[in-house]
């Protein structure tokens, strides 16, 4: 299928690396242009450079963060009219509650939330504008199932679903849809890194965990971050016009419920 968005320009946060790289990847094999930005300069350059050697699209950096000014601002320096915006940023480790402080929890609200609000506020009605535009936020399914280690998570995230709820039913009228992913377990370094803050000395291995949690899953198995990226990839084409202001779970099935 062709999605009809070559030649359009992506801005893409968080995509050096798992899931938002797929988004990438997926969105340069349809000929979309690309701007990448993460944190870490070197993984950054090492994804474009494979981006652009399979696909030859353009693909510019930005080293830069989604929770600052500064990095919001270079950002849209780089790629100042984009058709698509990705926003993603790392969740926090697991941890307890009574542990986290008020800047914790504004640092947490920073980079799940505030940080994706104000890149939409800044991007949003050039969209309307130009009569086209698809924002994605990868969220988690921790908003439709909350866990209870992830209690930075489960908060933030939630505010930023709450907000683009009521949003994207303004900006669909003009061809702009807001929807968030909301991915459960797949094989990533994210994971590893939450795997890695549960362990306990004494308790339970990393491959223990890691076996356990892919065996709860009932496709059982990890997702692929290609199959993410493909899913994205179509949200974001000419033919996802109709469909705005979704939680869309990504899970293997993993979400107990009817409803």
């Amino acid at each position: 299928m062709d999605l009809g968005i070559r030649g359009r320009k992506a801005l893409l946060f968080g995509s050096s690396r798992g899931m938002g790289r797929a988004c990438a990847l997926a969105l340069a094999r349809e000929g979309v242009e690309l701007t990448l930005v993460a944190r870490t300069a070197a993984t950054l350059a090492q994804a474009a450079a494979e981006i652009r050697a399979e696909t030859g699209i353009a693909v510019a950096t930005v080293v830069g963060d989604l929770t600052r000014a500064d990095g919001r601002a270079a950002a849209l320096a780089a790629c100042p009219k984009p058709d698509i915006l990705l926003n993603n940023a790392d969740g926090p480790l697991p941890g307890d509650f009574r542990d986290w402080s008020r800047d914790d929890w504004i640092a947490a609200l920073d980079a799940m939330m505030l940080g994706p609000i104000e890149m939409i506020r800044l991007t949003v009605d050039g969209m309307i504008e130009r009569r086209f535009g698809r924002i994605l936020n990868i969220v988690s399914r921790s908003v439709k199932i909350p866990q209870h280690e992830l209690a930075l998570s489960n908060g933030a995230r939630s505010g930023l679903v709450g907000f683009t709820s009521g949003l994207a039913r303004q900006t669909v009228r003009h061809n702009v849809t807001i929807n968030n992913l909301l991915p459960g377990l797949f094989a990533t370094d994210a994971q590893r890194r939450h795997i890695n803050g549960m362990l306990e000395p004494g308790g339970r291995t990393f491959e223990q965990i890691w076996q356990e949690r892919e065996a709860g899953v009932p496709a059982q198995r990890f997702g692929r971050a290609e199959e993410f990226g493909a899913y994205a990839a179509f949200l974001c084409s000419a033919h996802a016009g109709y469909i705005t202001a979704q939680n869309l779970l990504i899970d293997g099935g993993s979400y107990p419920a009817t409803y």
